[in-house]
């Protein structure tokens, strides 16, 4: 199965405390119990760390496979998390400690939160080697919470308007489709964590909510 429902360690949010790139999966440190289906499904290791901390790992950094951001304003060791995801960790500046929330990326490129500052942006771009534009999903601005990308496709609140829905998909590159997760709620960035390789949900998710997230992303061959 290329998207299934697990929960780890209980919680069903996996996108808030999870993000996976298609070179690892990061999960808490404190979650004891983090089914090893999620790795299979997602082809890649597992890394287990905070974030300044906090096990909310989905919600205050993100990434892809160029590197991965974190807020300037949190007490966050770049340099350790570096050593433990071998990849590129750089702090982005600005009051916004949410980037997970702000920040909807691929490998292709990165729609972000209107407010944030130019220098924030520019940083961005730099770290995730992307090109950037600001954005509103379903006139949202937590543009991360809003949606879930990868390199094949991109689920987005199923309030999105045409024009945004065509942003994003000129932005990241991939077709986007809208939908739900975890009966209903529409932020799937805070309910899925996924790559290239496939998904994970949280088990409340339903049957059709499956099927409209393995259709988004590109999972059916």
């Amino acid at each position: 199965m290329t998207v299934i429902r697990v929960n780890f360690s209980h919680v069903p949010y996996l996108g808030a405390f999870s993000f996976a790139t298609d070179q690892l999966l990061i999960v808490p440190s404190r979650f004891e119990k983090i089914p090893q289906k999620a790795t299979e499904t997602l082809g890649v290791p597992m890394v287990r760390t905070l974030v300044s901390e906090s096990s909310l790992i989905g919600i205050l950094s993100t990434g892809n496979t160029n590197g991965i951001i974190v807020p300037d304003l949190i007490d966050t060791d770049e340099e350790r998390l570096e050593e433990e995801l071998d990849t590129k960790v750089e702090r982005i500046p600005g009051k916004y400690t949410a980037l997970g929330n702000q920040v909807l990326a691929n490998d292709n490129g990165a729609i972000v939160n209107p407010d944030l500052p130019d220098e924030a942006i520019e940083s961005i771009g730099r770290v995730l080697d992307v090109p950037v534009r600001q954005s509103t999903v379903a006139g949202l601005k937590n543009v991360g919470a809003s949606g879930i990308a990868t390199n094949k496709g991109v689920l987005l609140h199923p309030d999105v308007t045409e024009e945004e829905l065509e942003i994003v998909e000129d932005v990241l590159g991939v077709p986007a489709d809208i939908g739900t997760a975890l009966s209903g709620i529409k932020y799937p960035g805070i309910c899925i964590t996924a790559n290239s390789n496939g998904a994970v949900t949280g088990e409340d998710t339903t049957g059709p909510e499956l099927g409209r997230i393995e259709s988004a992303l590109d999972f059916i061959s």
